[in-house]
């Protein structure tokens, strides 16, 4: 039936120059009855798992009057409690963990943020069911085992790297793990290896797209397609990025807390982006409230997930807000789809697809203690680009530091940002009136951007 619905649609679409690719059709493919019918049978058993393995989700059910029993199919999920980011930070990572040590083969974390980052144990299988989902977003693209895929995700406890990885072997593609190398050599590569795929934050691509404009190199790579994520970007990003190096683009959505990228992924018809509904159950909520939006109707997205081992999540919050449709897409997959991410209900900032909130990067400022100064972060755009400027300003008006303290201080402050978000920050030393009007009096991080165009 799948087979034939998009073969029709390629026969309608032959102007599209994306092939159409579904790597597990028996899944992105099942009729919505048996899609949740699996969903039902797993949450079942996930519910019962975590009852009686996870001590905070039996606490809460505990509190709420629910006892595994009480779920016996997908419509039951709503009796079920939130989980939220501040529980996965005030609740220490074993009170979350469903396996024993032993059972683990990864930890990775959501963020780098010294003290408060969120760590998450993968089992064996948990790493499987990544490679496979990111496997789906890949194939979703257009890329396969003919293919040689560059990797310019940041490697290590960070998700992105090692989940585009294991994705693009699985496919059987050529991988280039380049992560975020300097451009110069980034674009050096992709011609020696005739690289076909990319996959990086959105941001990081517009830089390269325009070096490579800039350059007039566009015409000499081979090129033909991005998966991009761990940012938002907007459709005049895609569009820039699409017209400087002739390629085509697609989205890519995911979080550490779950199992980094491929939780979701928009098709040729970027229409939405699919999500792995045997995997990850989706909800859309009211904005601050717990009640479900029509499809269609912006909300907060809410998951569930179905076959996590080492930490699975139960109507896990995530902040961001989007909308949904299950109506069945032109390219033959019936799991449901997103909208594109356009904020988040909650204080997160995203720089250079690193998430942080707020209160953490006020707090790294607070303990820049070396001499008595004040300090402000100001992020902005460059070139598209995410940057990072650390304002300093003595306390001590009639104060004059020496080189050695300005020396101090600038390492001081690039270490701190460094272990938060990963990136160099700009040091600049001003007055304490230049500070205090780019704050407003207020904010000790301003976020430039939403400003900018």
């Amino acid at each position: 039936m799948c087979l034939r619905i998009y073969k029709k649609f390629l026969k309608r679409n032959r102007r599209l120059k994306v092939a159409i690719m579904i790597w597990n059709e028996a899944r992105e493919c099942m009729s919505r009855d048996e899609l949740m019918t699996l969903q039902g049978k797993r949450l079942v058993g996930m519910v019962k798992k975590v009852y009686h393995s996870v001590a905070y989700y039996r606490k809460k059910m505990q509190q709420t009057g629910i006892e595994p029993g009480d779920i016996r199919r997908i419509e039951d999920l709503d009796k079920l409690p939130f989980t939220t980011k501040e529980d996965l930070i005030q609740n220490s990572p074993p009170y979350f963990m469903a396996v024993s040590q032993s059972e683990i083969i990864r930890y990775h974390s959501s963020n780098a943020t010294t003290g408060t980052e969120i760590i998450v144990g993968c089992t064996r299988n948990d790493v499987e069911v990544w490679a496979e989902c990111v496997a789906r977003c890949i194939y979703m693209a257009g890329l396969g085992r003919n293919d040689t895929i560059q990797i310019a995700y940041n490697y290590g406890l960070f998700t992105g790297g090692l989940g585009a990885h294991y994705g693009a072997e699985k496919v059987g593609a050529a991988v280039v793990p380049s992560s975020t190398c300097s451009i110069d050599r980034l674009i050096r590569i992709m011609k020696e290896l005739r690289v076909t795929g990319m996959m990086c934050a959105p941001s990081y691509l517009l830089h390269i797209a325009q070096m490579i404009d800039n350059m007039g190199e566009a015409a000499h790579l081979n090129l033909r397609t991005a998966i991009c994520g761990t940012e938002t970007w907007s459709e005049k990003m895609r569009s820039n990025i699409e017209r400087m190096l002739g390629i085509h683009t697609h989205d890519i959505y995911g979080f550490g807390e779950f199992a980094g990228l491929g939780v979701a992924c928009d098709c040729e018809c970027h229409n939405g982006l699919h999500v792995q509904e045997d995997y990850f159950v989706p909800e859309i909520l009211q904005k601050n409230g717990n009640a479900a939006v029509k499809d269609g109707e912006k909300g907060e997205l809410v998951f569930t997930t179905m076959r996590r081992e080492g930490m699975p999540l139960i109507r896990y919050r995530t902040g961001d807000m989007t909308m949904i449709t299950h109506e069945r897409c032109q390219c033959g997959r019936t799991n449901a789809r997103i909208g594109r991410l356009e904020s988040k209900t909650d204080d997160t900032i995203v720089i250079r697809g690193v998430s942080v909130f707020r209160f953490e990067l006020e707090n790294m400022l607070a303990g820049l203690e070396h001499v008595r100064a004040k300090y402000m972060m100001r992020i902005y755009r460059e070139s598209k680009l995410d940057m990072v400027d650390v304002l300093v300003a003595m306390e001590d008006l009639g104060r004059v530091l020496s080189k050695e303290e300005k020396e101090l201080i600038k390492g001081s402050v690039i270490a701190a940002v460094r272990n938060i978000i990963g990136i160099t920050p700009r040091v600049v030393f001003t007055s304490i009136e230049t500070m205090l009007e780019m704050a407003d009096r207020i904010s000790t991080v301003v976020d430039e951007r939403r400003y900018q165009k």
